[in-house]
Protein backbone atom coordinates (compact mmCIF):
# COMPACT_ATOMS: atom_id res chain seq x y z
CA UNK A 1 0.00 0.00 0.00
CA UNK A 2 2.80 2.40 0.92
CA UNK A 3 4.63 1.52 -2.30
CA UNK A 4 1.53 2.34 -4.32
CA UNK A 5 1.13 5.59 -2.42
CA UNK A 6 4.80 6.50 -3.01
CA UNK A 7 4.51 5.65 -6.70
CA UNK A 8 1.38 7.78 -6.99
CA UNK A 9 3.14 10.78 -5.40
CA UNK A 10 6.15 10.39 -7.69
CA UNK A 11 3.99 10.05 -10.77
CA UNK A 12 1.79 13.04 -9.95
CA UNK A 13 4.21 15.19 -7.94
CA UNK A 14 4.17 18.18 -10.28
CA UNK A 15 0.41 18.05 -10.81
CA UNK A 16 -0.24 17.72 -7.07
CA UNK A 17 1.88 20.83 -6.45
CA UNK A 18 -0.02 22.66 -9.19
CA UNK A 19 -3.29 21.55 -7.60
CA UNK A 20 -2.24 22.68 -4.12
CA UNK A 21 -1.13 26.03 -5.52
CA UNK A 22 -4.49 26.42 -7.25
CA UNK A 23 -6.35 25.58 -4.05
CA UNK A 24 -4.45 28.29 -2.17
CA UNK A 25 -5.13 30.85 -4.89
CA UNK A 26 -8.83 29.92 -4.98
CA UNK A 27 -8.97 30.27 -1.19
CA UNK A 28 -7.46 33.75 -1.44
CA UNK A 29 -9.93 34.59 -4.21
CA UNK A 30 -12.91 33.40 -2.18
CA UNK A 31 -12.08 34.76 1.29
CA UNK A 32 -9.44 37.47 0.92
CA UNK A 33 -10.39 39.56 -2.11
CA UNK A 34 -12.60 42.57 -2.69
CA UNK A 35 -13.53 43.32 -6.27
CA UNK A 36 -12.15 46.88 -6.24
CA UNK A 37 -8.63 45.50 -5.64
CA UNK A 38 -7.95 45.05 -9.35
CA UNK A 39 -4.18 44.32 -9.18
CA UNK A 40 -4.78 41.44 -6.75
CA UNK A 41 -7.77 40.16 -8.70
CA UNK A 42 -5.78 40.20 -11.94
CA UNK A 43 -2.73 38.51 -10.40
CA UNK A 44 -4.75 35.70 -8.81
CA UNK A 45 -6.77 35.08 -11.96
CA UNK A 46 -3.75 34.99 -14.30
CA UNK A 47 -1.98 32.59 -11.94
CA UNK A 48 -5.03 30.31 -11.79
CA UNK A 49 -5.37 30.39 -15.56
CA UNK A 50 -1.74 29.35 -16.04
CA UNK A 51 -2.10 26.54 -13.49
CA UNK A 52 -5.31 25.23 -15.06
CA UNK A 53 -3.62 25.11 -18.46
CA UNK A 54 -0.70 23.15 -17.06
CA UNK A 55 -2.96 20.75 -15.18
CA UNK A 56 -4.91 19.82 -18.30
CA UNK A 57 -1.67 19.59 -20.27
CA UNK A 58 0.04 17.28 -17.75
CA UNK A 59 -2.96 15.15 -16.77
CA UNK A 60 -4.97 14.84 -20.00
CA UNK A 61 -4.55 11.05 -19.67
CA UNK A 62 -5.78 10.94 -16.05
CA UNK A 63 -9.37 12.15 -16.08
CA UNK A 64 -10.16 10.98 -12.53
CA UNK A 65 -7.39 13.18 -11.16
CA UNK A 66 -8.75 16.19 -13.07
CA UNK A 67 -12.30 15.44 -11.87
CA UNK A 68 -11.26 15.28 -8.20
CA UNK A 69 -9.24 18.50 -8.22
CA UNK A 70 -12.00 20.26 -10.18
CA UNK A 71 -14.48 19.37 -7.45
CA UNK A 72 -12.03 20.39 -4.71
CA UNK A 73 -11.53 23.80 -6.34
CA UNK A 74 -15.28 24.34 -6.22
CA UNK A 75 -15.59 23.19 -2.61
CA UNK A 76 -13.22 25.98 -1.58
CA UNK A 77 -16.05 28.48 -2.22
CA UNK A 78 -18.76 26.58 -0.33
CA UNK A 79 -19.14 29.04 2.58
CA UNK A 80 -17.87 32.18 0.84
CA UNK A 81 -20.13 35.13 0.05
CA UNK A 82 -19.79 36.04 -3.66
CA UNK A 83 -17.33 38.92 -3.96
CA UNK A 84 -17.46 39.83 -7.66
CA UNK A 85 -21.22 40.03 -8.12
CA UNK A 86 -24.21 41.12 -6.05
CA UNK A 87 -26.76 39.32 -8.22
CA UNK A 88 -27.22 36.61 -5.60
CA UNK A 89 -29.13 39.07 -3.41
CA UNK A 90 -31.75 39.39 -6.15
CA UNK A 91 -31.84 35.60 -6.58
CA UNK A 92 -32.65 35.14 -2.90
CA UNK A 93 -35.10 38.07 -2.99
CA UNK A 94 -37.04 36.47 -5.87
CA UNK A 95 -37.05 33.11 -4.08
CA UNK A 96 -38.39 34.69 -0.89
CA UNK A 97 -41.08 36.54 -2.90
CA UNK A 98 -42.38 33.27 -4.31
CA UNK A 99 -42.66 31.70 -0.86
CA UNK A 100 -44.45 34.84 0.36
CA UNK A 101 -46.95 34.61 -2.51
CA UNK A 102 -45.63 37.45 -4.66
CA UNK A 103 -44.99 37.24 -8.40
CA UNK A 104 -41.42 38.50 -9.10
CA UNK A 105 -42.41 39.46 -12.65
CA UNK A 106 -45.03 42.01 -11.57
CA UNK A 107 -43.56 43.46 -8.36
CA UNK A 108 -40.60 45.86 -8.33
CA UNK A 109 -38.46 45.77 -5.15
CA UNK A 110 -38.63 49.56 -4.77
CA UNK A 111 -42.43 49.43 -4.74
CA UNK A 112 -42.63 46.47 -2.35
CA UNK A 113 -40.37 48.18 0.17
CA UNK A 114 -42.86 51.05 0.30
CA UNK A 115 -45.67 48.74 1.40
CA UNK A 116 -46.06 48.75 5.20
CA UNK A 117 -47.35 45.15 5.32
CA UNK A 118 -44.58 43.71 3.12
CA UNK A 119 -42.28 41.30 4.94
CA UNK A 120 -39.84 38.61 3.83
CA UNK A 121 -36.77 37.25 5.68
CA UNK A 122 -33.71 39.52 5.50
CA UNK A 123 -35.59 41.99 3.29
CA UNK A 124 -33.49 45.06 4.18
CA UNK A 125 -30.17 43.29 3.62
CA UNK A 126 -31.37 41.73 0.36
CA UNK A 127 -32.80 45.02 -0.90
CA UNK A 128 -29.68 47.01 -0.09
CA UNK A 129 -27.42 44.27 -1.40
CA UNK A 130 -29.01 43.92 -4.83
CA UNK A 131 -28.24 47.56 -5.67
CA UNK A 132 -30.35 50.41 -7.00
CA UNK A 133 -30.30 49.21 -10.62
CA UNK A 134 -31.83 45.82 -9.84
CA UNK A 135 -34.21 47.28 -7.26
CA UNK A 136 -36.02 49.47 -9.80
CA UNK A 137 -36.72 46.72 -12.34
CA UNK A 138 -38.92 43.65 -12.58
CA UNK A 139 -37.16 40.28 -12.42
CA UNK A 140 -35.76 39.12 -15.76
CA UNK A 141 -34.92 35.55 -14.70
CA UNK A 142 -36.96 32.85 -16.49
CA UNK A 143 -39.22 30.36 -14.63
CA UNK A 144 -36.75 27.51 -14.03
CA UNK A 145 -34.41 30.04 -12.43
CA UNK A 146 -37.24 31.25 -10.20
CA UNK A 147 -38.04 27.68 -9.15
CA UNK A 148 -34.39 27.06 -8.29
CA UNK A 149 -34.22 30.32 -6.33
CA UNK A 150 -37.23 29.25 -4.26
CA UNK A 151 -35.75 25.77 -3.67
CA UNK A 152 -32.49 27.34 -2.47
CA UNK A 153 -34.40 29.66 -0.13
CA UNK A 154 -36.34 26.69 1.26
CA UNK A 155 -33.17 24.75 2.07
CA UNK A 156 -31.51 27.96 3.27
CA UNK A 157 -33.98 28.11 6.15
CA UNK A 158 -34.28 31.89 6.19
CA UNK A 159 -30.52 32.41 6.19
CA UNK A 160 -28.70 34.24 3.39
CA UNK A 161 -25.62 32.07 3.84
CA UNK A 162 -27.81 28.95 3.89
CA UNK A 163 -29.39 29.98 0.58
CA UNK A 164 -25.93 30.67 -0.86
CA UNK A 165 -24.73 27.19 0.11
CA UNK A 166 -27.85 25.62 -1.39
CA UNK A 167 -27.42 27.47 -4.71
CA UNK A 168 -23.71 26.68 -4.75
CA UNK A 169 -24.35 22.97 -4.20
CA UNK A 170 -26.84 22.94 -7.06
CA UNK A 171 -24.43 24.72 -9.43
CA UNK A 172 -21.58 22.40 -8.44
CA UNK A 173 -23.72 19.34 -9.19
CA UNK A 174 -24.77 20.68 -12.59
CA UNK A 175 -21.12 21.33 -13.50
CA UNK A 176 -20.41 17.66 -12.80
CA UNK A 177 -23.43 16.84 -14.98
CA UNK A 178 -22.01 18.98 -17.78
CA UNK A 179 -18.75 17.06 -17.55
CA UNK A 180 -20.59 13.71 -17.59
CA UNK A 181 -22.77 14.40 -20.64
CA UNK A 182 -20.05 16.52 -22.27
CA UNK A 183 -17.62 13.62 -22.30
CA UNK A 184 -20.27 11.33 -23.74
CA UNK A 185 -20.97 13.88 -26.48
CA UNK A 186 -17.25 14.25 -27.21
CA UNK A 187 -17.10 10.48 -27.71
CA UNK A 188 -20.00 10.73 -30.16
CA UNK A 189 -17.94 13.29 -32.12
CA UNK A 190 -14.76 11.17 -31.91
CA UNK A 191 -13.05 13.91 -29.93
CA UNK A 192 -10.78 13.37 -26.88
CA UNK A 193 -12.69 13.22 -23.59
CA UNK A 194 -10.14 15.42 -21.82
CA UNK A 195 -11.32 18.39 -23.94
CA UNK A 196 -14.23 18.74 -21.49
CA UNK A 197 -11.74 19.82 -18.82
CA UNK A 198 -11.00 23.03 -20.70
CA UNK A 199 -14.45 23.87 -19.36
CA UNK A 200 -14.44 22.05 -16.02
CA UNK A 201 -11.11 23.47 -14.79
CA UNK A 202 -11.38 26.92 -16.37
CA UNK A 203 -10.98 29.55 -13.60
CA UNK A 204 -13.66 31.78 -15.11
CA UNK A 205 -16.14 28.90 -14.97
CA UNK A 206 -15.28 28.03 -11.37
CA UNK A 207 -15.19 31.61 -10.09
CA UNK A 208 -18.24 32.97 -11.92
CA UNK A 209 -20.50 29.94 -11.48
CA UNK A 210 -19.63 28.20 -8.20
CA UNK A 211 -18.04 31.32 -6.74
CA UNK A 212 -20.41 34.07 -7.85
CA UNK A 213 -23.54 31.93 -8.26
CA UNK A 214 -24.41 32.65 -11.87
CA UNK A 215 -26.76 30.06 -13.32
CA UNK A 216 -25.17 29.71 -16.76
CA UNK A 217 -23.93 26.32 -15.60
CA UNK A 218 -27.48 25.11 -14.90
CA UNK A 219 -28.52 26.29 -18.36
CA UNK A 220 -25.53 24.47 -19.88
CA UNK A 221 -26.36 21.27 -18.01
CA UNK A 222 -29.78 21.06 -19.64
CA UNK A 223 -28.35 22.19 -22.98
CA UNK A 224 -25.51 19.62 -23.11
CA UNK A 225 -27.84 16.90 -21.84
CA UNK A 226 -30.33 17.67 -24.62
CA UNK A 227 -27.59 17.76 -27.25
CA UNK A 228 -26.37 14.34 -26.11
CA UNK A 229 -29.91 12.93 -26.38
CA UNK A 230 -30.21 14.44 -29.87
CA UNK A 231 -26.92 12.79 -30.84
CA UNK A 232 -28.47 9.45 -29.81
CA UNK A 233 -31.55 10.10 -31.95
CA UNK A 234 -33.81 10.81 -28.93
CA UNK A 235 -34.87 14.26 -30.11
CA UNK A 236 -38.41 14.04 -28.70
CA UNK A 237 -37.04 13.31 -25.23
CA UNK A 238 -34.50 16.11 -25.73
CA UNK A 239 -37.14 18.77 -26.49
CA UNK A 240 -38.40 19.39 -22.91
CA UNK A 241 -34.82 19.36 -21.64
CA UNK A 242 -33.81 21.91 -24.27
CA UNK A 243 -36.84 23.98 -23.19
CA UNK A 244 -35.63 23.78 -19.58
CA UNK A 245 -32.29 25.20 -20.74
CA UNK A 246 -34.09 28.16 -22.31
CA UNK A 247 -36.13 28.62 -19.15
CA UNK A 248 -32.95 29.03 -17.10
CA UNK A 249 -31.37 31.54 -19.48
CA UNK A 250 -32.88 32.59 -22.80
CA UNK A 251 -29.68 32.22 -24.85
CA UNK A 252 -30.38 28.73 -26.33
CA UNK A 253 -33.51 30.07 -28.05
CA UNK A 254 -31.10 31.77 -30.46
CA UNK A 255 -29.92 28.38 -31.75
CA UNK A 256 -33.29 26.89 -32.69
CA UNK A 257 -33.09 27.83 -36.42
CA UNK A 258 -29.76 25.98 -36.65
CA UNK A 259 -31.52 22.61 -36.28
CA UNK A 260 -33.51 23.13 -39.49
CA UNK A 261 -31.19 21.31 -41.89
CA UNK A 262 -30.11 18.75 -39.29
CA UNK A 263 -33.66 17.63 -38.45
CA UNK A 264 -35.36 18.50 -41.71
CA UNK A 265 -38.51 20.58 -41.99
CA UNK A 266 -40.98 18.09 -40.48
CA UNK A 267 -38.95 17.06 -37.44
CA UNK A 268 -37.80 20.66 -36.91
CA UNK A 269 -41.41 21.83 -36.78
CA UNK A 270 -42.24 19.15 -34.21
CA UNK A 271 -39.12 19.90 -32.15
CA UNK A 272 -39.90 23.63 -32.13
CA UNK A 273 -43.51 22.90 -31.17
CA UNK A 274 -42.54 20.66 -28.25
CA UNK A 275 -39.95 23.17 -27.02
CA UNK A 276 -42.42 26.07 -27.33
CA UNK A 277 -45.21 24.24 -25.51
CA UNK A 278 -42.96 23.33 -22.58
CA UNK A 279 -41.75 26.95 -22.33
CA UNK A 280 -45.34 28.19 -22.28
CA UNK A 281 -46.30 25.65 -19.61
CA UNK A 282 -43.39 26.76 -17.43
CA UNK A 283 -44.43 30.41 -17.71
CA UNK A 284 -48.11 29.73 -16.91
CA UNK A 285 -47.74 29.70 -13.08
CA UNK A 286 -46.32 33.23 -13.30
CA UNK A 287 -48.77 34.58 -15.88
CA UNK A 288 -50.57 37.81 -15.13
CA UNK A 289 -52.20 40.55 -17.18
CA UNK A 290 -49.12 42.76 -16.75
CA UNK A 291 -46.62 39.93 -17.10
CA UNK A 292 -45.92 40.05 -20.86
CA UNK A 293 -45.31 43.80 -20.99
CA UNK A 294 -43.20 43.81 -17.83
CA UNK A 295 -41.01 40.93 -18.94
CA UNK A 296 -40.54 42.25 -22.49
CA UNK A 297 -39.67 45.68 -21.12
CA UNK A 298 -37.09 44.25 -18.73
CA UNK A 299 -35.44 42.08 -21.40
CA UNK A 300 -35.41 45.03 -23.80
CA UNK A 301 -33.25 47.03 -21.39
CA UNK A 302 -30.28 44.76 -22.19
CA UNK A 303 -30.36 45.95 -25.79
CA UNK A 304 -31.12 49.62 -25.28
CA UNK A 305 -29.82 50.81 -21.90
CA UNK A 306 -26.99 48.72 -20.46
CA UNK A 307 -23.38 48.61 -21.58
CA UNK A 308 -20.40 46.79 -20.11
CA UNK A 309 -17.28 45.30 -21.69
CA UNK A 310 -18.53 45.97 -25.22
CA UNK A 311 -16.29 45.32 -28.21
CA UNK A 312 -17.41 46.66 -31.59
CA UNK A 313 -19.95 48.96 -29.93
CA UNK A 314 -17.25 50.83 -27.98
CA UNK A 315 -15.28 51.43 -31.16
CA UNK A 316 -18.32 52.72 -33.03
CA UNK A 317 -19.36 54.86 -30.07
CA UNK A 318 -15.98 56.61 -29.95
CA UNK A 319 -16.23 57.39 -33.66
CA UNK A 320 -19.88 58.49 -33.50
CA UNK A 321 -19.45 60.70 -30.42
CA UNK A 322 -16.03 62.08 -31.36
CA UNK A 323 -16.60 62.79 -35.05
CA UNK A 324 -20.35 63.18 -35.39
CA UNK A 325 -21.32 64.51 -31.94
CA UNK A 326 -23.76 61.65 -31.41
CA UNK A 327 -25.63 61.38 -28.10
CA UNK A 328 -24.58 58.12 -26.32
CA UNK A 329 -28.05 57.50 -24.83
CA UNK A 330 -29.61 57.78 -28.29
CA UNK A 331 -26.86 55.81 -30.00
CA UNK A 332 -27.20 52.75 -27.75
CA UNK A 333 -30.93 52.47 -28.43
CA UNK A 334 -30.45 52.59 -32.21
CA UNK A 335 -27.42 50.31 -32.06
CA UNK A 336 -29.19 47.84 -29.77
CA UNK A 337 -32.12 47.49 -32.15
CA UNK A 338 -29.72 46.81 -35.02
CA UNK A 339 -27.85 44.18 -33.00
CA UNK A 340 -31.11 42.26 -32.65
CA UNK A 341 -31.79 42.50 -36.39
CA UNK A 342 -28.25 41.56 -37.42
CA UNK A 343 -28.13 38.64 -34.99
CA UNK A 344 -31.45 37.23 -36.23
CA UNK A 345 -30.44 37.69 -39.87
CA UNK A 346 -26.99 36.19 -39.29
CA UNK A 347 -28.48 33.18 -37.50
CA UNK A 348 -30.94 32.56 -40.33
CA UNK A 349 -28.20 32.83 -42.95
CA UNK A 350 -25.99 30.37 -41.08
CA UNK A 351 -28.99 28.06 -40.63
CA UNK A 352 -29.79 28.09 -44.35
CA UNK A 353 -26.37 28.38 -46.01
CA UNK A 354 -24.17 26.13 -43.87
CA UNK A 355 -24.51 22.37 -44.17
CA UNK A 356 -25.43 21.70 -40.52
CA UNK A 357 -26.06 18.07 -41.49
CA UNK A 358 -24.20 16.61 -38.52
CA UNK A 359 -24.52 17.61 -34.88
CA UNK A 360 -20.89 18.70 -34.61
CA UNK A 361 -21.51 21.07 -37.55
CA UNK A 362 -24.59 22.40 -35.76
CA UNK A 363 -22.55 23.08 -32.61
CA UNK A 364 -19.89 24.88 -34.65
CA UNK A 365 -22.68 27.04 -36.10
CA UNK A 366 -23.85 27.74 -32.55
CA UNK A 367 -20.33 28.88 -31.66
CA UNK A 368 -20.31 31.18 -34.71
CA UNK A 369 -23.70 32.70 -33.87
CA UNK A 370 -22.95 33.30 -30.19
CA UNK A 371 -19.48 34.70 -30.92
CA UNK A 372 -20.93 37.15 -33.42
CA UNK A 373 -23.62 38.22 -30.96
CA UNK A 374 -21.14 38.81 -28.13
CA UNK A 375 -18.75 40.75 -30.36
CA UNK A 376 -21.62 43.04 -31.38
CA UNK A 377 -23.32 43.23 -27.98
CA UNK A 378 -23.29 46.30 -25.74
CA UNK A 379 -23.10 44.12 -22.62
CA UNK A 380 -20.74 41.17 -22.20
CA UNK A 381 -20.40 40.24 -18.55
CA UNK A 382 -17.53 37.79 -17.92
CA UNK A 383 -19.86 34.92 -17.01
CA UNK A 384 -21.56 35.18 -20.42
CA UNK A 385 -18.44 33.59 -21.94
CA UNK A 386 -19.04 30.33 -20.08
CA UNK A 387 -21.36 29.18 -22.88
CA UNK A 388 -18.68 29.96 -25.48
CA UNK A 389 -16.08 27.98 -23.53
CA UNK A 390 -18.38 24.95 -23.43
CA UNK A 391 -19.23 25.13 -27.15
CA UNK A 392 -15.55 25.53 -28.07
CA UNK A 393 -14.73 22.20 -26.39
CA UNK A 394 -16.73 20.44 -29.14
CA UNK A 395 -14.87 22.20 -31.96
CA UNK A 396 -11.28 22.78 -33.02
CA UNK A 397 -11.45 26.43 -31.96
CA UNK A 398 -9.90 27.67 -28.72
CA UNK A 399 -10.26 31.48 -28.95
CA UNK A 400 -12.98 31.32 -26.27
CA UNK A 401 -10.42 29.97 -23.80
CA UNK A 402 -8.13 32.92 -24.50
CA UNK A 403 -11.11 35.27 -24.16
CA UNK A 404 -11.91 33.71 -20.78
CA UNK A 405 -8.50 34.96 -19.61
CA UNK A 406 -8.66 38.41 -21.19
CA UNK A 407 -12.21 39.17 -20.02
CA UNK A 408 -10.91 39.66 -16.50
CA UNK A 409 -9.60 43.03 -17.71
CA UNK A 410 -13.20 44.25 -17.73
CA UNK A 411 -13.28 44.04 -13.93
CA UNK A 412 -11.07 47.10 -13.82
CA UNK A 413 -14.33 49.09 -13.86
CA UNK A 414 -15.16 47.87 -10.34
CA UNK A 415 -11.99 49.44 -8.98
CA UNK A 416 -13.48 52.87 -9.76
CA UNK A 417 -16.11 54.55 -7.63
CA UNK A 418 -18.14 55.46 -10.72
CA UNK A 419 -17.55 52.04 -12.40
CA UNK A 420 -15.93 53.77 -15.39
CA UNK A 421 -14.30 51.42 -17.88
CA UNK A 422 -10.74 51.65 -19.17
CA UNK A 423 -11.10 51.61 -22.94
CA UNK A 424 -7.42 50.78 -23.43
CA UNK A 425 -7.80 47.57 -21.45
CA UNK A 426 -10.96 46.67 -23.39
CA UNK A 427 -9.08 47.39 -26.64
CA UNK A 428 -6.35 44.95 -25.57
CA UNK A 429 -8.97 42.33 -24.74
CA UNK A 430 -10.83 42.54 -28.03
CA UNK A 431 -7.83 43.05 -30.32
CA UNK A 432 -6.17 39.92 -28.92
CA UNK A 433 -9.40 37.94 -29.23
CA UNK A 434 -9.88 39.11 -32.83
CA UNK A 435 -6.24 38.35 -33.67
CA UNK A 436 -6.37 34.83 -32.26
CA UNK A 437 -9.74 34.16 -33.89
CA UNK A 438 -8.34 35.21 -37.28
CA UNK A 439 -5.34 32.98 -36.67
CA UNK A 440 -7.57 30.01 -35.91
CA UNK A 441 -9.64 30.60 -39.04
CA UNK A 442 -6.80 31.16 -41.53
CA UNK A 443 -3.46 31.05 -39.75
CA UNK A 444 -3.18 27.34 -39.03
CA UNK A 445 -3.50 26.49 -42.70
CA UNK A 446 -1.00 29.08 -43.87
CA UNK A 447 1.57 28.57 -41.12
CA UNK A 448 2.38 32.29 -41.15
CA UNK A 449 1.40 33.04 -37.58
CA UNK A 450 3.72 30.76 -35.59
CA UNK A 451 3.99 33.44 -32.93
CA UNK A 452 0.42 32.68 -31.84
CA UNK A 453 1.02 28.95 -31.78
CA UNK A 454 4.12 29.41 -29.65
CA UNK A 455 2.74 31.86 -27.10
CA UNK A 456 -0.98 31.02 -27.09
CA UNK A 457 -0.96 27.19 -27.30
CA UNK A 458 -4.60 26.52 -26.43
Amino acid sequence: MSNNYTSFLKLHKTSILLGIGSLLFYFAFAYDLVRDDFPKLLTLFVALFFLHYKLVQFQSWNLKFLLVIGILFRFVFIFAEPNLSQDFYRFIWDGELIWAGYNPYIHIPNDLMQQPDFAIPNQAELYNGMGSLSAKHFSNYPPINQILFSIAVFFGGGSILGSIVAMRTLILCTDIGILFFGQKLLQQFNLPKHAAFWYFLNPLVIIELTGNLHFEGVMLFFFIWSMYLISKGKWILASPIYAASIMVKLVPILFLPLFLRYFGIKRSALFYTFVGLVCILLFLPFHDVAFVNNYAETIGLWFSNFEFNAGIYNGLKQIAVGLFDAKPWELIKVYGSWVVRITILGTLLIALLRKNETLDQVMLSMLMVLTGYYLLSTTVHPWYLVFLIALACFTKYRFAILWSLLVILSYYAYSKADYSENLWLLAIEYLMVFAYLIYEIVGKDRKKLDFFKKYMPF
